[in-house]
């Protein structure tokens, strides 16, 4: 019998990225002149989808694009990625769009995201896309930037599918309790865990205690990413934190997507739990380095390299310490 490798299917947002790059933000008021621009494929569906196919995965993507020009710029950027489009719906109207300004001096960003076509996934079309292609033991990816009832009610089938389903709750929203029992994995970064669990989430230890939150409502496993902090990881067996590889930062925008598509695609992949975290991990560290969103998100071959230099370099640091008189 031959055995059919699992994928990665996205239920998520489509948005074409209009992005303005300057030396500094400007505050309310205010016009400053931007050094650069950039129009791509966006939107954290979209982002995640293609992480997840960059990754080594296949990858589908289920979401909704309009009838203008930007619909022919984000579905060649998805295929151009190798992601699987057949099941994106084109309906009337503009595609959606976000606009993200950069700050070229820290890194970071701040996005208006205009929905637009992401509104027209409903939770109908959504299921119906979802049961014609999902089988049981493919990684599901969600996030919060297409209606709120469409990912609960995707999430409810995944599981009913024997998905595994992983929720990156962004932009973070008010969610109902129950959405909880049918998440496998979680993934905020700082600000959105204590925006869901009313916790400060300022270090390791309080994110350990946001984690439990999660845990106590159902989730089996709860990663809560602190940037240059590292990811702290919590589950029944107990929490623990990972460092984050040392970087210099250009632009965060995507950091999360790459994160979760590589963590996606690794267990699809097979990819023990440990490897598809630290993959996802080093994934996201990368991602900063470059501007743009799904400009950013590295390939395969990137992860792999950063990963054996940043072996090479903990061995030469070993070495070190124990050569030293």
């Amino acid at each position: 019998m031959t055995t059919v490798a699992s994928k990665v299917v996205v239920v998520g947002s489509i948005t074409a990225d209009v992005t303005a790059f300057g030396n500094r933000l400007p505050v309310p008021g205010e016009t400053v002149i931007g050094e650069s621009f950039t129009l791509v494929l966006g939107g954290k569906g979209a982002n995640q989808a293609l992480a997840a196919a960059r990754a080594g995965a296949s990858s589908t993507m289920i979401g909704c694009v309009g009838d203008d020009p930007f619909r022919d710029i984000v579905l060649g950027g998805l295929r151009d990625g190798d992601v699987d489009t057949t099941s994106v719906t084109s309906v009337p109207g503009p595609t959606g769009v976000a606009h993200i300004r950069v700050d070229n001096t820290t890194g970071q960003n701040d996005i208006v995201i205009v929905p637009l076509a992401n509104s027209s996934l409903t939770p109908d079309l959504a299921e119906r896309r979802l049961r014609a292609v999902a089988r049981s033991g493919d990684v599901l990816l969600l996030q919060l930037e297409i209606p709120l009832a469409t990912t609960f009610r995707v999430a409810i089938v995944g599981r009913e599918l024997g998905m595994t389903v992983v929720l990156d709750p962004a932009p973070a929203a008010t969610l109902p309790d129950e959405i909880w029992s049918v998440v496998d994995v979680v993934t905020p970064n700082e600000s959105e865990a204590a925006v869901l669990t009313g916790i400060s989430v300022s270090d390791v230890d309080a994110a350990v205690v946001a984690g439990r939150w999660f845990l106590e409502r159902g989730v089996r496993t709860a990663l809560i990413t602190l940037g240059d902090k590292g990811v702290v990881e919590v589950n029944e067996a107990g929490a623990h934190s990972r460092s984050t590889p040392t970087v210099k930062v250009v632009d965060t925008t995507a950091a999360g997507d790459a994160f979760a598509g590589y963590l996606g695609a690794g267990l699809a992949n097979g990819l023990a739990w440990s490897e598809s975290i630290d993959r996802g991990i080093h994934a996201g560290a990368l991602a900063v380095t470059v501007a743009g969103a799904s400009t950013s998100l590295p390939t395969a071959d990137a992860v792999d390299a950063f990963i054996a230099a940043q072996n090479h370099d903990r061995e030469d640091a070993s070495c070190a310490r124990t050569q030293a008189p």
